[in-house]
């Protein structure tokens, strides 16, 4: 059941390579960026620093040597996003790993802050995406805001047993070792594109993020409200590439078109017979179960960089499944800087992780603002790199956002719901229901055995993970409901 390489879209002739790319059939909603400093040219497209860890002296002389490295505290240039990654994409990292950070401009640095170790979102085995050998091991990225001072630790996890010896029993504590090749990957998501209006039922106005320890500070890669946004001239290459992107949704809306404007039931009916009238059961040409379609954010809507990723698409064949995750890259965002948190996790996906796009084909934000994640168009079944083993007949939403101890707003979860009820609905799934999927391999299931899963579920379902965290996990039941009233279920 692999996904079918597909040529990019054959829409991009010399005079598509003319094509501005702004809005042509959807005007931008208003918008209002924070000021920060200016990028112009390279700096705008963003970038990655990659710095080696090294072997750090044991802090407490007390207990018996314990495998530690990282970074001491220093300088570095403007980076937003920061994760740690390591050669072996299947080797596991027994320990912790903490950063703190510097506020750009300032002298106050935050709290310790761990990042979370068990990053599982990732391409199936034996994929072409899993087997490219630019793949690595990383953690989950944690989003900073704009800062420019670093230092990072990590510790492999003491394992404590007793043996017997000849006087009695003694505890020895030992320790395995760190993978190879550990790098702190500091991400600049370069600049931003215009902010998506807050959608109805967001609960208050966007926040200012404040990392612990520290001042507030403005968003970074926004432009200054009376400053015109500075574009550095694209590559030909990277032009074709982002007009083949926005090619994909051709059916939805205009070349360069920053959104997909929401539909009522009545047109989003109209649109499924349009795209699927092939397809199509008697049942649901009678009475199609699905719900209007959400606005979306496009990939140039948040300022994909289309020249980051392989330029080809890859589909699945249907969609049968919906896996919910969070980005577990911490909640110290506004809604004003979405843009660039998720520019910052495509650069890590893509140049920091080895993977061929953003792993999850959607996203949403905390004010229920719904974004465009793999290129290959919002309305195909383009597959993901989100849930190990279960990548193909499915999709990934993911949460911006923690939510191992935090709630997820109302906003959020209830954008994850329209989105499950429309996209389902385009492939006539149930989203109440449950469906088989045949595993690709994973820690859970072994490579090929059809499991039944929920409809909706979420990724710890397929893969032993804590994601998509204990209260994200708790609302996927009034999701299904809701999903389900939204399709007229």
């Amino acid at each position: 059941m692999r996904g079918l390489l597909a040529s990019s879209i054959g829409v991009t002739c010399a005079a598509a390579l003319a094509l501005p790319l702004t809005s042509t059939a959807v005007a931008a909603r208003p918008v209002s960026p924070a000021a920060v400093r200016p990028a112009t040219g390279a700096e705008a497209l963003g970038g990655t620093q990659s710095l080696p860890l090294a072997p750090l002296a044991s802090r407490d002389r007390t207990l018996a040597p314990v495998a530690e490295e990282g970074l001491p505290r220093r300088d570095v240039r403007h980076f937003s996003l920061v994760g740690v990654i390591w050669d072996d994409p299947d080797t596991v990292l027994h320990g912790r790993v903490q950063v703190r950070t510097r506020a750009a401009g300032t002298d106050t640095w935050s709290l310790w802050q761990d990042l979370e170790i068990h990053n599982d979102d990732a391409a199936d085995p034996g994929t072409a995406e899993r087997a490219s050998g630019r793949v690595h091991g990383a953690t989950a990225p944690l989003w900073v805001g704009d800062s420019d001072g670093v230092e990072v630790r990590v510790r492999a996890e003491a394992d404590r047993r007793t043996e017997d010896t000849a006087r009695g029993s003694r505890t020895a504590t030992t320790t395995g070792p760190l993978p190879e090749g550990l790098r702190l990957e500091l991400v600049d998501p370069g600049e931003s594109a215009p902010e998506p209006a807050r959608q109805d039922g967001a609960a208050g106005a966007p926040q200012r993020a404040v990392a612990p320890g520290s001042a507030p500070r403005s968003a970074p890669g926004s432009a200054p409200r009376s400053a015109p946004r500075s574009a550095p001239t694209a590559d030909p290459t990277e032009v074709v590439a982002a007009m083949d992107a926005s090619a994909a949704n051709a059916d939805l809306a205009g070349l360069g078109a920053t959104e997909i404007p929401a539909l009522d039931r009545q047109q989003t009916e109209q649109e499924l017979f349009a795209l699927r009238a092939g397809e199509l059961t008697g049942q649901q040409r009678v009475k199609p179960y699905i719900g209007p379609r959400p606005r979306i954010v496009t990939r140039h809507g948040w300022g994909a960089d289309e020249g980051l990723r392989e330029r080809t698409f890859v589909y699945t064949k249907k969609v049968k499944a919906a896996f919910v995750h969070h980005t577990a890259s911490g909640n110290g965002y506004s809604c004003t800087q979405a843009a660039s948190l998720i520019r910052g996790i495509y650069r890590y996906h893509v140049k920091s992780m080895g993977w061929r796009d953003i792993g999850y084909n959607f996203l949403v934000d905390k004010c229920g603002n719904i974004y465009e994640g793999r290129a290959g168009g919002v309305a195909k079944p383009v597959l993901g790199a989100h849930t190990l083993g279960f990548n193909s007949n499915s999709m990934g939403i993911a949460v911006l956002g923690s939510f191992g101890s935090k709630k997820p707003s109302a906003a959020a979860t209830r954008a994850v719901a329209q989105l499950a009820a429309w996209k389902l609905g385009l492939h006539g799934a149930n989203p109440k229901g449950k469906t088989y999927l045949k595993s690709g391999g994973g820690n859970l299931y072994p490579k090929g055995k059809k499991v039944r899963l929920n409809v909706i579920s979420g990724h710890r379902d397929g893969f032993a993970t804590e994601c998509p965290g204990r209260q994200l996990y708790r609302k996927l039941g009034s999701t299904r409901t809701t999903a389900a009233r939204l399709q007229g279920r």
